[in-house]
């Protein structure tokens, strides 16, 4: 069995990507539509345009990984712009680990109900 540590950061780009692309052309759109370092170690997420396919893509300490799955039947619900997550760059989100094995699961993160948990403030700023 192979087990793989992963990032506990997770990007997802919210626009559908051409995922002919590979390692450089994921990393090019990391930087274009999510405003973040592809060498950061975090692990982001692509959804073709059909929605039965998607890719993860990070760097490991070395060089990049690259995940890939295809659908036979069925599509990957993809979560959306709502307010109930973190905004990154003009075409992303952030989601938890845990969101992102449901998401790989099939489960409609819209439908998840979450109960009440501390957050802790965000700093002000002067």
């Amino acid at each position: 069995m192979l087990t793989l540590a992963l990032p506990s950061r997770v990007f997802v780009c919210t626009q559908p990507a051409d995922l002919r692309r590979s390692f450089d052309g994921l990393a090019a759109l990391v930087q274009q539509h999510l405003d973040c370092d592809p060498l950061s170690g975090d692990l982001f997420v692509f959804r073709s345009k059909r929605g039965d396919r998607v890719k993860l893509l990070y760097w490991n300490d070395d060089g990049y990984a690259l995940w890939y799955k295809r659908l036979e039947e069925g599509t990957f619900p993809w979560p959306t712009v709502d307010g109930t997550r973190t905004a990154v760059g003009p075409h992303g989100l952030t989601l938890r680990p845990a969101e992102l094995a449901m998401l790989l699961d099939g489960i409609e993160l819209a439908n998840v109900q979450r109960r009440k948990r501390y957050q802790r403030p965000m700093p002000q700023t002067s």
